[in-house]
């Protein structure tokens, strides 16, 4: 089914633009190495990433993806991980396949860009900014840039308004349940790109409108 080409497309970062999951496990690992715990492994992290950095925090504590961790034991973990982070956020990420050739173009046809991600600001803006990426997006909406993350809606209705387009013009494009969720409660369509980060369930499962396997293949879907 071809999609209708919009007039806006909001991009998630880690999972869809970015593998941020290098970074965010060699964070984790030191974290506990601090704490006198066992280390984790990059593919322990890959399933617990898509919820932000306190989730990634607690889910690293417990070596589970449910669950909550002593209390104590996270005040302890938070700041260490913060500090590590602050000087670990692009030092082993990158760029998927095809995704700058994806956002060129996206440009070339007049479609607004922004990036909507769960991640804070202060860690956000570097990524962008490292790999190459703050160019292409007018509007950058974090994980504190509102009260709100995905999957509520908010963060991608604030988007349409500060483009002035119409949630029914307006496109995501993510990698995650939480995307489709925040997508389907906006009225936004959404597009999933398959190598994500869904907590190793594949995303086909969510239903999104369409899935792609690059960047490369967004021109062959409207």
């Amino acid at each position: 089914m071809a999609l209708s080409k919009p007039e806006m497309v909001l991009i998630d970062l880690d999972g869809t633009l970015v593998d941020s999951v290098p970074d965010l496990a060699w964070c984790v690992d030191e974290m506990m190495k601090s704490l006198d715990m066992p280390v984790r492994g990059e593919d322990k992290v890959r399933l617990w990433v898509g919820n932000g950095v306190p989730r990634l925090i607690e889910r690293a504590l417990i070596d589970q993806l449910d669950g909550m961790p002593d209390e104590s034991l996270y005040a302890k973990a938070h700041p260490v991980f913060m500090a590590l982070y602050a000087d670990n956020s692009s030092k082993r990420s990158q760029l998927y396949p095809a995704v700058k050739e994806g956002l060129i173009w996206l440009k070339s046809q007049g479609i607004k860009l922004g990036c909507v991600t769960n991640k804070d600001q202060q860690f956000t803006l570097p990524i962008l900014k490292d790999l190459g990426l703050s160019e292409f997006f007018d509007i950058v909406i974090s994980g504190d840039t509102l009260p709100l993350k995905k999957p509520d809606p908010a963060p991608l209705l604030h988007g349409a308004k500060f483009f002035g387009i119409a949630p029914e013009n307006a496109m995501m494009i993510g990698d995650s349940i939480s995307d489709v969720k925040a997508s389907r409660a906006a009225g936004f369509s959404i597009v999933c790109l398959s190598y994500g980060y869904n907590h190793g369930v594949d995303i086909r499962t969510a239903n999104p409108d369409a899935v792609i396997d690059t960047f490369a293949e967004l021109a062959d879907l409207f």
